[in-house]
């Protein structure tokens, strides 16, 4: 039912008269959208202008048919650098409170070699609340604001749509190969979150570049320019440090799917992409390469796009994240290389880290002569992109 717009207009029309938006054109894009559910309403209104409204609560008042409240809360303002850094960035922790030792070591690391020259924010995400002895551990360990969030439910959770008992007989099937997380429900639900929600997260809405850090991981050097602030100014929108081949029975059906996207959607394959990264054939076959994923420099503008989102959504509609365990590094891997041009990707060759049991060290005579990258790297496939 749509008659609730018009009523809706005159509120509109009074409470943003100051808006360089068309009121007019708003309505007509908020009585188009879909109403079937809080997950995919992200969605469907993300044609509407960005001064305009964002749907926050679904009402269910049998005395009106006023099927949404829309509200324009105000963009909360970033928090700031305090130290030399100028990008409008976050360092960002995907963590639970079991994690608290692998995080300060992690925060050590990298405040001793990064941060505490640069002082950018940080920010902490959990699916259950922080405890308060971690809030106060973490905050101590840096100088820097430090903001700790929860992740929404439908944002976490595996969906009620997924077919659990296809789901269990993949995992079940999976154990019975040896993989690795072959049974954790849990595991698949941090590699859809961090495929397609964590850029939507409301403690991140004022930001546009992160840097993903996870517990228990090292960084060897000192990082002695601001990496974001080269991201920017070079007009790059993914780096990594670590790049090899992922595991093919993790994901039998992904690139299949990816294939169906690409020709559905061919406008947003990118001119000049990194296919030949991605495949040694011009897309037939996929040859496995992904950057690792829990070293990101990223801009979530990426993410943000009409590509990655329509791009996400086509495969999370799959239940491929669940039916299989569809990693976040394939997929950020392909929707970068694909949808942007290879000359905005970047080998941050220069940072050395570690996350066990592997390691990307720039120092020695070998890493000198270009020869130091194990059999398992793809970070020749990566560079011979750039040698035409």
């Amino acid at each position: 039912m749509r008659h609730w717009i018009p009523l809706f207009s005159l509120f509109l029309a009074s409470r943003y008269s100051n808006c360089a938006c068309d009121i007019s054109a708003m309505i007509t894009e908020i009585s188009n959208c879909s109403w079937s559910g809080p997950v995919r309403q992200r969605h469907s209104l993300e044609k509407i202008p960005s001064c305009s409204l964002m749907l926050v609560q679904t009402v269910e008042d049998e005395a009106s048919d006023l099927r949404g409240v829309l509200v324009a809360p105000p963009k909360p303002p970033a928090p700031r650098p305090v130290g030399e850094g100028t990008a409008n960035a976050t360092l960002l922790i995907l963590a639970r409170n079991s994690d608290l030792d692998g995080v300060l070591s992690s925060m050590g690391y990298l405040e001793r070699h990064f941060n505490k020259r640069f002082g950018y924010p940080w920010v902490f995400l959990n699916e259950e609340e922080f405890t308060e002895e971690f809030k106060t551990r973490v905050t101590a360990a840096t100088e820097a604001p430090v903001s700790f969030g929860l992740i929404p439910h439908d944002h976490w959770y595996q969906p009620d749509w997924v077919d659990e008992d296809r789901a269990r007989e993949g995992r079940e099937s999976m154990q019975r190969a040896n993989i690795i997380y072959a049974g954790s429900v849990p595991y698949r639900n941090m590699c859809r979150f961090n495929s397609g929600f964590f850029f939507h997260h409301p403690l991140l809405q004022p930001y546009r570049y992160y840097w993903r850090v996870e517990p228990d991981i090292k960084y060897f050097c000192d990082v002695t320019y601001d990496p974001f602030d080269y991201l920017r100014d070079n007009n790059k929108i993914y780096g990594f440090t670590i790049s090899f081949y992922e595991w093919e029975k993790t994901i039998p059906t992904l690139w299949d799917t990816v294939k169906r996207f690409m020709s559905e959607y061919p406008q947003f394959v990118a001119e000049g992409n990194a296919m030949d990264y991605l495949s040694d054939n011009g897309g037939d076959k996929y040859n496995l390469c992904h950057f690792w994923s829990n070293f990101e420099i990223a801009d979530m503008n990426f993410w943000r796009s009409q590509a990655y989102q329509t791009f996400f959504d086509y495969l999370d509609n799959t239940g491929g994240f669940y039916y299989e365990r569809w990693g976040d590094a394939p997929v950020h891997s392909i929707a970068a290389a694909l949808f942007a041009n290879k000359e905005q990707l970047h080998f941050f060759r220069d940072i050395g880290y570690r996350h066990e049991p592997f390691q990307h060290c720039p120092s020695g005579e070998e890493w000198e002569r270009g020869k130091y990258y194990a059999p398992q790297s793809c970070v020749r496939r990566y560079e011979k992109l750039f040698l035409s």
